[in-house]
């Protein structure tokens, strides 16, 4: 049965109207929020560390910009819009001791809360709200008129508002104009993670490059495998979410749709099921989670060992050059820069 999908007409801004609302963070996904609920009508304040480079930032936008410690304090529902591994960390210095009974924490991942970094008390709600789409386009799609579609979830509820509060913010950053659909904290984070590991980013990533070393090592020129292996890959995966895997095939070569159907599952093939469903176990008995936790905790040794070796790889440097004949293609230099909170 097809999941129910709530738009405008389901939610109450009123739900609201006469909180503060606060979003700890000035990235990608705070500033989005920040902007879209302010433009809504509501009073958004912005808690941030003292130093961020976020201060001058958020208040050239007109907020009014608070410590983390103060923002909480003063707001009804506390967005934590800050990276998964900082979030234990202000939980415990500066968001715990400023939570009182009523208040909402809200976050856009579940990560946190489902896994047990941050154990809230029983009387706060604890609700999710997660657009499907990066901040700048959450923001563009608003000002359009139009909306990215978000996820909600309610982990704790003891005011029983919890789920209309979820709505009402997903109405506020313009996600309720697309359609929102409810999940869980433990479905949106361990399929997230499971997403990004085996397919988005780890699958695709190493299948890419697992095509270009096996050109390159049996001879053909490094340019020819980028263009194959990498460059043309926006070009299927923007008719994939243009129009499905169906519709992408309706628009390739029948050569390519035959090499399609009768290789590709030779090379993602039973044994590749095998593995993703090991990650998925992974992922939902916390041995992922453990060992990220760790990782970051013990100053990112083997994350930035593994991060350095893949900027080695000879398709970073084929591919700059290559790039740089490419006039239409937006540069991003990505040496050194990290999400801005």
């Amino acid at each position: 049965m097809p999941a129910k999908v709530y738009t405008d007409k389901d939610a109450d801004l009123n739900v609201l109207k006469n909180k503060t609302l606060a979003v700890l963070g000035f990235g990608s996904q705070g500033h989005a929020h920040a902007l879209n609920l302010k433009d809504s009508g509501l009073n958004v304040i912005i808690g941030l560390y003292e130093g961020s480079k976020s201060i001058p930032v958020a208040k050239e936008k007109g907020f009014e910009v608070l410590t983390t410690a103060e923002a909480v304090k003063r707001a009804d529902v506390i967005f934590v819009a800050l990276p998964d591994t900082k979030q234990a960390a202000a939980y415990l210095k500066d968001i715990a001791p400023n939570l009182t009974k009523g208040k909402t924490l809200l976050f856009s991942h579940g990560f946190s809360i489902h896994f047990k970094t941050i154990v809230p008390p029983k009387d706060v709600d604890i609700i999710l709200v997660a657009p499907k789409g990066p901040g700048h386009i959450v923001r563009r799609q608003y000002l359009e008129g139009k909306g990215v579609p978000a996820l909600i979830a309610v982990f704790q509820n003891p005011s029983k508002q919890a789920k209309k509060v979820a709505l009402a913010w997903a109405k506020g950053i313009g996600g309720a104009r697309a359609g929102v659909l409810e999940t869980t904290f433990k479905e949106e984070t361990e399929t997230d993670l499971f997403g990004e590991q085996t397919v988005l980013c780890g699958g695709v990533s190493a299948l890419v490059q697992a095509g270009y070393e096996t050109l390159v090592e049996a001879g053909y020129q490094p340019e020819m495998a980028y263009f194959e292996c990498l460059h043309e890959l926006k070009l299927i995966v923007d008719l994939m979410n243009e129009a499905g895997i169906s519709g992408m095939r309706f628009s390739i070569s029948e050569t390519a749709k035959w090499g399609d159907v009768t290789v590709g599952p030779k090379i993602i093939d039973a044994g590749t099921k095998k593995r993703m469903k090991q990650a998925l176990k992974e992922i939902q008995n916390g041995k992922f989670a453990k060992g990220w936790v760790s990782e970051y905790q013990t100053g990112y040794k083997k994350y930035n060992a593994l991060l350095k070796k893949g900027e080695n790889h000879s398709i970073e440097k084929v591919g700059a050059r290559l790039r740089s004949m490419m006039p239409w293609m937006q540069k991003r230099s990505v040496k050194g820069v990290q999400a801005s909170y």
